[in-house]
């Protein structure tokens, strides 16, 4: 079987999905990897890639690209997202990552980030939801929405500048955050968010991306992350508005002890959790589905789906 490989550049981590393609055009994971290297560090304000943030982000996507053509990969699909968008030095960026990778790394617009994303979700969730399907994706720097119709296509998508490091960066100086800075952020989404039109009726809302996975994670307390236990899962409205509270209440160091919990996104996680109730909340929902799989099963199908061709990277 045909074997390729995507890499999810994104503004707080760089996500590796090595796949074979099957004869019916799925795809089955042989590896997928994630580290948090923090490209998007201090991007909301100065507009500019960090040193410490490329360096970091280099050395795993490096190590990454390697790791696929060891196992055999025939090509690797790279993308940049929000972080690598807003900055102005982001040429920089993917000049480096073709000299030491040897990737060509694409930076996508927003709107694209949310067709890959949908087109992931719809794989998984399509079969089983009794109306349209809705998406939301929350990364470091961007949130995207995608409205699916009845017959599958995409009906609505847009992305907004609001992501669980951007939104740190921007309010929170206290640990933990003050009722004020709390205050800043609800008051921020709840703006942005009106900008949403009503879900249609029946809608399934999926979320994806490594701030929802890992809420389900610290909600059932998984000491080992269980990719296949937490896709497909759901929380609750009611389980968001407690989890929220509680992230939000509790110092760094004791959200960095919770099971569930990546210490290196224990600081933007009680924002990413903001992001996602008051998304819930706007779109009157009462609870989230949950995906494991985003970004980068998109990404890989859009380029080494069957009839797209493929080129070694």
């Amino acid at each position: 079987m045909p074997r390729f490989a995507s890499i999810d550049i994104g503004t707080n981590s760089v996500l590796l999905l090595v796949a074979d393609r099957l004869p019916d055009g799925r795809f089955q994971a042989v590896v997928e990897r994630a580290e948090i290297t923090r490209l998007g560090r201090g991007v909301d304000t100065h507009r500019v890639l960090s040193s410490d943030g490329m360096e970091a982000t280099l050395s795993v996507l490096v190590a990454f690209a390697n790791e696929a053509r060891e196992l055999g990969a025939e090509g690797i699909a790279v993308s940049a997202t929000s972080a690598a968008r807003d900055a102005k030095n982001g040429a920089d960026f993917i000049a480096a990552a073709q000299a030491r990778a040897g990737v060509t790394v694409e930076i996508i617009p927003g709107e694209m980030e949310a067709q890959l994303s949908f087109a992931a979700v719809a794989q998984d969730f399509g079969s089983e939801a009794a109306g349209p399907l809705l998406v939301v994706d929350i990364g470091g720097g961007s949130t995207e929405f995608i409205y699916g119709s009845d017959a599958g296509t995409v009906a609505f998508r847009h992305s907004f500048d609001v992501g669980a490091v951007r939104l740190t960066e921007r309010y929170v100086r206290t640990d933990p955050l003050s009722p004020d800075e709390r205050g800043a952020i609800e008051a921020h989404l709840r703006d942005t968010f009106s900008a949403l039109p009503p879900p249609p009726p029946a809608a399934m809302l999926v979320g994806v991306a490594g701030t929802v996975t890992t809420l389900y994670a610290v909600q059932h307390q998984m000491a080992t992350y269980d990719a296949e236990a937490v896709h497909g899962g759901t929380l609750s409205r009611g389980e968001l508005d407690a989890l929220t509270d509680r992230l939000c209440a509790l110092p760094l160091d004791a959200r960095r002890a919770l099971p569930g919990l990546q210490p290196k996104r224990a600081d933007v996680i009680p924002a990413g959790a903001l992001i996602l109730r008051e998304a819930v909340r706007a779109l009157g929902l009462e609870a989230c589905r949950v995906s494991d799989r985003g970004l980068r099963w998109g990404l890989l199908a859009h380029r080494f789906g069957s009839g797209s061709g493929s080129s070694r990277s």
